[in-house]
């Protein structure tokens, strides 16, 4: 049974008049010191490169639950169904996007970053990217104490490698807010309502879409509100129309206002509104590319590019099999990566490694290469393949090897 504090929480929820869409200004403007300090890039001597055409830019994610009742303790398939919105939102994949009015339809965009549970934790063992920890705190405010173990909330992972969301009960009517890029690592991140994340339990209308944490996210990757925060402001985004201020529940097209420059008046189903879920549908091209030039050499979200948080294969098991003495593990050493034209494939143990198969992959999934290798070196020459992100899998018997390549132009 629900106790009477979710109850009221759900039915405050159910009314949008006492719910704040998104708390992030008011941080920024409470804390100062700990927003958009400096221009983070990986740690030194971590390899460096700049966004590749069209890339699609994967950022692995753990979702920090932090729970003081069940009710907050929000179950793994409602963290997965909030991944599935970010997915479907930033990929402009989402179902609604037919709700997008005829006049804004050229300008959206599908921003090409996806999003993806952490499978691989900072100390290198396995993770399903969800942790779920209790907490003596019944509530958290605005103000960072959930994302540190000392104060009752749980420590962020490497923030060059991974997106934190803490998922929490926040006091009042805040729904969720985000630190801006370029803010001290330890405190890099979005914070959600447990009653606003994903689309399944614990959620109600009309914040019951996951696209409180779209919005938040949008923030983290630099995007200001429509409005800029001012009346008639600016958010910097040439293809985002001006308007006099946040939106409210889901008017109807067009809605104009005292700052609208032409008949179609506010983009008020955009995700960096202040309207209901079910109302917003769309990034814009400007969006996208403020979004994506935060990944680019020499930019705070850069080491993304280089994190591989989302390839397992690798991990290390919480309970590893012990190996048998007189034979080591097959080791296999990919190179160079980034690679122009060659690869080279060694392994430590011929008779282990011959008849496995070979294939290599594009990120959608497309095959270009297979064959069976024969010995202990191998040598591939695929100077004729584009530019981009490759995956390479070696696979035979129970044994099975994925790398993520990266060619260069």
């Amino acid at each position: 049974m629900k106790s009477i504090f979710t109850l009221f929480f759900l039915a405050l929820l159910n009314n949008g008049a006492f719910s704040q869409r998104c708390g992030t200004v008011d941080y920024v403007i409470s804390h100062p010191k700990n927003t958009n300090n400096l221009l983070r890039s990986q740690s030194p001597g971590t390899p460096t490169r700049d966004t590749l055409a069209n890339e699609v830019i994967i950022i692995p994610v753990v979702v920090h639950v932090l729970y003081n009742t069940g009710e907050q303790n929000i179950s793994d398939q409602q963290v997965l169904s909030q991944i599935t919105v970010l997915n479907n939102d930033y990929r402009r994949q989402n179902a609604d996007t037919v709700n997008t009015p005829v006049p804004f339809k050229s300008v959206a965009a599908d921003s090409r970053i996806q999003f993806c549970l952490a499978k691989v934790d900072p100390q290198g063992f396995a993770t399903s990217g969800i942790i779920h920890k209790y907490t003596k705190q019944s509530q958290f405010l605005a103000d960072d104490q959930m994302k540190f173990t000392a104060s009752g909330g749980d420590d962020a992972w490497d923030a060059t490698r991974y997106l934190n969301i803490w998922v929490c009960n926040l006091f009042g009517r805040t729904l969720g807010y985000a630190v801006l890029p370029g803010s001290p690592a330890e405190r890099d991140g979005v914070v959600i309502q447990y009653g606003c994340f994903g689309t399944t339990s614990n959620v109600a209308a009309p914040y019951n879409k996951g696209r409180t944490a779209t919005h938040e996210i949008g923030h983290w990757l630099g995007l200001k509100h429509l409005w800029g925060d001012a009346f008639c402001g600016d958010d910097g985004i040439a293809d985002t129309p001006p308007q006099e201020t946040s939106n409210t529940y889901c008017p109807v097209f067009p809605h104009l206002s005292s700052c609208s420059v032409n008949p179609n008046g506010d983009m008020f189903m955009d995700f960096m509104d202040f309207t209901d879920d079910g109302c917003m549908n769309m990034f814009t091209q400007g969006q996208k590319a403020e979004m994506r030039g935060l990944f680019a050499l020499g930019q705070p979200r850069n080491s993304f590019l280089n994190s591989t948080s989302c390839d397992g294969s690798n991990a290390i098991e919480a309970a590893p099999i012990p190996t048998t003495p007189e034979k080591a593990p097959l080791k296999i050493t990919v190179y160079p990566n980034p690679f122009s034209s060659l690869i080279k494939i060694v392994s430590n143990d011929q008779k282990s490694i011959t008849g496995k198969i070979l294939r290599l992959y594009d990120v959608t999934g497309k095959l270009y290469h297979t064959e069976t290798i024969t010995s202990e070196n191998t040598t591939l020459n695929i100077n004729g393949l584009p530019a981009g992100i490759y995956i390479l899998k070696i696979e035979g018997g129970s044994e099975s090897f994925v790398y993520k390549l990266i060619k260069q132009p």
